[in-house]
């Protein structure tokens, strides 16, 4: 049974995912120190719904081949927007319209001196 790899190595892997994927305007958010349940965010997005379902499968799969267990996904009927829950990463996969709709990043950068720590 291979060990659970840490958040480090498990947001590379998504992140070189994502980009294998074509997802575009992928950001990172480090949640380590202000949030007790992920170290990273991850948002990016898809082109259309077809795009977010199939980057939202293979970032799946890959966390499946690294060895983590209790993956929770949701979203994936619609692909519309699309949450990868990993422990340490969480991804959001969004379409263009939905992810400018929730403008997620914006929420979680509200204190721009604790992100520049």
């Amino acid at each position: 049974m291979k060990a659970q790899p840490d958040a480090d190595k498990t947001l590379n892997m998504i992140l070189s995912r994502l980009d294998d994927m074509k997802a575009e305007e992928t950001i990172t958010i480090d949640l380590r120190g202000k949030s007790a349940f992920s170290d990273y965010m991850i948002v990016t997005t898809g082109r259309v719904n077809r795009h977010v379902g199939a980057i939202a499968e293979n970032v799946t799969k890959a966390l499946k081949e690294t060895g983590i267990k209790n993956i929770h996904v949701e979203g994936l009927p619609n692909c519309d927007w699309v949450l990868i829950d990993s422990g340490d990463v969480v991804v959001h996969v969004f379409r263009p319209e939905v992810r400018e709709f929730y403008n997620l990043e914006r929420l979680w950068a509200q204190n721009p001196a604790a992100a520049a720590i």
